[in-house]
């Protein structure tokens, strides 16, 4: 995809349903009796892939334009499935799923692509083990592919070292197939869907501060979900609004979970004109839209308990730093390593063949901004939010952009460039 400059951006956009909320709906509505209806479901390959597992273990699940409709089967309805489960490139998917395998009467085999096979697992592996599960790394690197032999669950009360919503969410699920409560307690408080989706379908679940537990064997009930737009990928639009100059857009319909707002309250530190309007719940989960002007922004220090709210957003927010005046510092991000790919090291090598002043640290970077940037080519390594972000640098920098194996985008926004089109006329 090549990206030039561009002109004010304009008018207003829809943005597409939550990853992390469509992926929990369907994990929830498979374990829950009867039927659950998913609107504005995320149509992208992550979310395809998590129906794809469950559509192998028995569980109707049809798709169309009215949404996503599940007949669940309840907390001992999954079947065997007759082949390898294969969750694609979706991290969310092969964690959270094998927190449900684990409590299951049959054993199965987890895998996905190159990169999903090179992301630490050793971080679900261990609680599970802790409970009494049989799950072991085939290739015993403590990575995917995963074989599971489900079986009879201890409740347990985690430490988790990192916070990580992954983590908590694969051990909650588990929980529903303990002999006893079960909690995890977390450094800071990670995204908090599923702790609010178990709610909506029924569980026994309590929060306090950074630990929340379960309690075992609950009767689900499938339910009604209307998806909120996703942060993550507002936040592009969020950006590009932000730093080219004359643009002002309306972001509709985008989640605001205080989980998952680190990315407002970092352009709010920067400078930013960034007004909410029309603030509703859906299923527990505040909705709202935004109105984004551009703003002269300004450097700031991203570090601690903020972090998990906006680790996916780090590198389009790293682009901001790069048009801000002044130095932007980010610590403890280290965790951006083992995503999709090594974001830490692609951001400070691509920022710096455009003109950027940024330099890597060992769990961050620091970014001197205000220098102007100029086009280049962008390999996405198949990293969707790597595309996305570079694409967003693009569009204020001089000459052109050109972003390489952009489709990978399909994975949590298959509109994206289309969309960026519209609005940049």
């Amino acid at each position: 995809m090549l990206i030039n400059k561009s002109s004010p951006l304009k008018g207003e956009v829809t943005i597409p349903g939550d990853k992390s909320i469509s992926h929990r709906g369907v994990m929830l509505g498979a374990i829950a009796q009867g039927t659950t209806r998913i609107m504005n479901f995320l149509q992208g390959a992550d979310c395809l892939s998590t129906i794809d597992c469950f559509q192998k273990m028995g569980i109707e699940i049809s798709n169309d334009n009215s949404g996503i409709t599940i007949q669940g089967k309840g907390l001992d309805g999954l079947s065997a499935p007759t082949g390898i489960l294969d969750v694609g490139n979706s991290g969310t998917t092969v964690r959270l799923i094998s927190g449900i395998l684990a409590g299951q009467s049959f054993s199965c085999e987890l895998t996905g692509d190159e990169s999903i096979q090179s992301r630490p697992m050793g971080r679900i592996i261990t609680p599970l083990s802790q409970m009494g599960a049989d799950i072991t790394s085939i290739h015993s690197n403590q990575c995917a592919p995963l074989a599971i032999h489900g079986q009879q669950l201890n409740g347990i009360h985690y430490h988790s070292p990192i916070a990580s919503a992954q983590v908590k969410s694969c051990i909650l699920l588990a929980g529903l197939y303990a002999d006893s409560e079960t909690g995890v307690t977390e450094p800071y408080l990670s995204r908090n869907h599923t702790e609010l989706m178990l709610k909506h379908f029924g569980a026994d679940i309590k929060t306090k501060q950074t630990t929340v537990t379960v309690e075992p064997k609950p009767r689900l009930v499938g339910c009604d979900i209307v998806v909120p737009g996703d942060i993550s990928s507002a936040a592009y639009f969020i950006a590009a609004a932000l730093i080219v100059p004359g643009s002002e857009l309306l972001i509709k319909n985008v989640g605001i979970n205080p989980t998952r707002d680190g990315i407002l309250r970092v352009c709010q530190d920067m400078g930013a004109n960034i007004t909410l309007l029309n603030t509703v719940h859906s299923a527990g989960e505040p909705v709202a839209d935004l109105l984004v002007k551009h703003s002269s922004l300004k450097g700031t220090v991203i570090e601690g308990e903020i972090i998990p709210a906006l680790i996916d957003e780090l590198p389009v927010i790293a682009v901001l730093a790069s048009y801000a005046q002044g130095t932007t510092i980010i610590r403890n991000a280290e965790e951006l390593k083992v995503k999709e790919s090594n974001r830490l090291d692609i951001i400070v090598q691509e920022l710096s063949a455009m003109g950027a002043d940024i330099a890597g640290t060992d769990d961050g970077m620091i970014i001197h901004g205000g220098r102007p940037l100029t086009g280049a080519a962008v390999d996405s390594r198949l990293d969707h939010r790597i595309a996305m972000s570079f694409a967003v640098a693009g569009l204020a920098a001089e000459g052109a952009t050109e972003i390489l194996r952009s489709d990978c985008v399909a994975i949590s926004y298959p509109d994206f460039f289309k969309d960026l089109v519209h609005l940049s006329a």
